[in-house]
């Protein structure tokens, strides 16, 4: 018989705000086909927020989780993914970015999904990096600033050329440094399981 896994130990706090991250995703849409821009900046502000908070959180008050750690990534790529399609396809972002964006995540996922069938313990030995840290925050910033600039009319193009170029910048080094772990990872097996190789 499984053991149950204590209730609190999946509704804390920090996952609670992972989730209202991923609810904020459809109402984000809603809004911004509704072009209720200034709602649809809000509640991705918001969203941004709880993604700042919920590592914040689960660190200080101790509750980080196997269920945090699967759907903390998860919720990010849903809500950047769809807003960068979103302003994309209204013309509000370049469309070369938009594809580096969620080709990026798609390898990284396909990647992460060959690594589990490989037999490589993801769970454990796949952490964070700073280049992957700093990427979301760009990237939830260029979204931030660009529909901020479309509410109230502004207009800062040469900012907003140069966050462009920084977002792009850093989605392809930690695009890079996912790729070449995920290769060092399979690397490894094949060295211990040379068996592997025939």
């Amino acid at each position: 018989m499984s053991a149950m896994i204590p209730r609190d130990t999946i509704w804390t706090i920090p996952n609670l705000l992972t989730i209202s991250r991923i609810l904020l995703t459809p109402g984000f849409v809603m809004a911004y086909v509704d072009h209720r821009f200034d709602l649809a900046w809000g509640l991705f502000a918001v969203a941004g927020l709880t993604d700042a908070l919920d590592g914040f959180l689960a660190r200080i008050l101790k509750q980080r989780s196997r269920l945090g750690a699967m759907l903390d990534p998860l919720a990010d790529k849903c809500l950047l993914v769809t807003s960068y399609i979103c302003l994309a396809m209204q013309g509000w972002l370049p469309h070369w970015l938009t594809v580096l964006v969620v080709s990026r995540d798609a390898i990284i996922i396909g990647g992460l999904a060959l690594l589990h069938f490989w037999g490589v313990d993801i769970k454990s030995r796949i952490q964070p990096i700073w280049s992957s840290k700093a990427t979301t925050t760009a990237q939830i910033l260029l979204v931030l600033f660009i529909m901020i600039q479309k509410t109230f009319e502004l207009n800062y193009s040469v900012l907003e050329t140069w966050i462009i170029s920084l977002t792009a910048g850093l989605t392809v080094v930690s695009g890079v440094h996912y790729v070449l772990k995920g290769f060092g990872f399979f690397a490894e097996e094949v060295e211990e399981d040379p068996c592997r190789k025939c």
